[in-house]
């Protein structure tokens, strides 16, 4: 990533409450994988006047934030109580399976990514859709009630997009 681009928000002065979350969203966003590299936010620590392990906390406080880079397609599987009793693990096993992680556990790494950078799975707490459960999120619209089949055939469309 060109960090020369990353200097400072015209919209806010670096004093201003915000300014420092207003960087790092702004620089994440325009990285290509969606993620803070540690050039990005040394270059943004610089740019701030502040230290860079002020910056790393900022950054690693907000699940916003990601410092590792990101597939092109973001599914979020709803591990929730109502979402569990109603079959997430199942979707986030099937979701692992299908993308080349078939060994992926949620209780040792939080998401994944896959190496052509296509799909990051990841799961989060509640999306307070409990009544619509089980719920996934896919590139930012939210799912109900999925099914293993629903789950496949998402992912097989999102495939087929991505071998174009």
């Amino acid at each position: 990533m060109d960090t020369s681009t990353v200097t400072r928000s015209p919209t806010i002065k670096n004093d201003e409450p915000g300014a420092l979350l207003t960087a790092l969203e702004e620089a994440q966003g325009a990285s290509e994988y969606k993620y803070l590299s540690e050039e990005t936010m040394r270059s943004i620590a610089e740019s701030h006047g502040e230290p860079l392990s002020r910056v790393y906390s900022v950054a690693t406080f907000y699940s916003y934030f990601n410092l590792n880079p990101q597939g092109k397609h973001t599914i979020v599987v709803c591990r929730g109580t109502a979402c569990h009793t109603r079959g997430s693990l199942g979707l986030l096993r099937e979701a692992a399976a299908r993308l080349g992680f078939p060994d992926f556990r949620e209780d040792e790494e939080p998401s994944f990514t896959t190496d052509d950078k296509q799909f990051t799975v990841r799961t989060v707490a509640c999306f307070g859709q409990c009544a619509l459960a089980p719920v996934v999120s896919i590139d930012g619209t939210i799912y109900s009630r999925v099914t293993q089949g629903k789950l496949i055939s998402i992912l097989d469309g999102l495939k087929k997009g991505a071998a174009k």
